[in-house]
This record gives C-alpha cells, structure tokens and sequence, in this order.
C-alpha cells in the first residue's frame, strides 16, 4: 500500500484545490492511500531559531507526514503569481530537514491558468531536492460554486483522470 499525503496549499473554506484534493483521497485506486494533510492553516511562521528542540508541534507533525509518506501531491492556488504564503511557510518548514529529499512529488491544478505558481512551485520543490513526477492532474474549477465543483469532480470522466494520475503517480514512485 502507498501512503500518499494531498497537501492544498488553499486556507480558503470553499477552496477548489481543497476540493480537489479531497476528491482525489475518495478516488483513489487500489493500492494507494491519499491522506489530505489539514494543518496548513494551524502553522507559525517558519523561524529557523524554532528548528531543532525548539521546532513547534504543528511543524513537526508536518514534517512526521511528510517523512512518512511514500509521495506528496500538492495543488496550490495562484497569488499575485506566486506561491500562496501559507504553502510556502510550510515547505520552509522542511527546507533543512530530509523529509523532502528524494521524496516522490506529483503537482494536481485546480486552474488552466496557474502558470506562474506552477513554475515557482515546481522550482520550490526542486530546489528542496522533491522528485518531481513530470506528470500530474488538472481539472478546471476556476470560478466554480462548491455544486459545481462536487459535480464536475463526480463526473466519471474527470473520477477516472484522478484515479490515473495517482496510478501513473503511483508508478512513478515504485520505480524510482
């Protein structure tokens, strides 16, 4: 069984990555667990000072999911073409540790029109030594109102598309 760990990178309630994310955990296929990680939200603000003994319980729990993860899957808004704050404190957070080296890392887009924090993301997560997958999942809910967005993501077609992008995912991993 892979453990794979969904991190949204979206505080909003009505967040269309976290309803992507969420989808992606109740479609995943046989052999793969998707845990979505909730604690975006509950993080200080990376301070290297806090690191060591001193690293907050929140970081720390971030940090044991991640480590204890066979593969991470991120979808991540796009602010002022960047990188959401809270997403990127979280990966600050494990900048110096080995939780992410060589860590199998798949990317899952809510929106066609992300392009920047794609980039940066992808970017982020390579500097920080993440296998990327080159691979990975976009279903279109820009705009979307949460009915919208539970029928799209129920439709068979796009509940097909995740189960394959976390098989191909999946693959990925077990071959590295």
């Amino acid at each position: 069984m892979l453990n794979l760990l969904a991190i949204s990178g979206s505080l909003r309630a009505a967040s269309t990555n976290s309803a992507l994310v969420a989808a992606l955990a109740l479609n995943a296929p046989e052999g793969c667990l998707v845990t979505v990680y909730d604690g975006l939200g509950r993080l200080p603000i990376f301070n290297p000072d806090d690191e060591g003994e001193r690293t907050p319980r929140e970081a720390s729990d971030l940090i044991d999911a991640v480590t204890g993860a066979d593969g991470v899957i991120v979808s991540c808004p796009e602010y002022a073409h960047g990188v959401p704050g809270g997403l990127k404190n979280a990966l600050d957070w494990l900048v110096s540790r080995d939780a992410a080296v060589a860590k199998s890392a798949m990317l899952a887009h809510a929106s066609a029109r992300s392009l920047h924090a794609r980039a940066a993301l992808a970017e982020i997560m390579r500097t920080m030594s993440f296998a990327l997958y080159d691979g990975g999942l976009e279903i279109a809910l820009l705009g979307k109102k949460p009915p919208e967005v539970e029928s799209i993501l129920a439709d068979p077609v796009n509940v097909l598309a995740m189960r394959d992008a976390l098989a191909a995912f999946a693959d990925f991993i077990r071959t590295r």
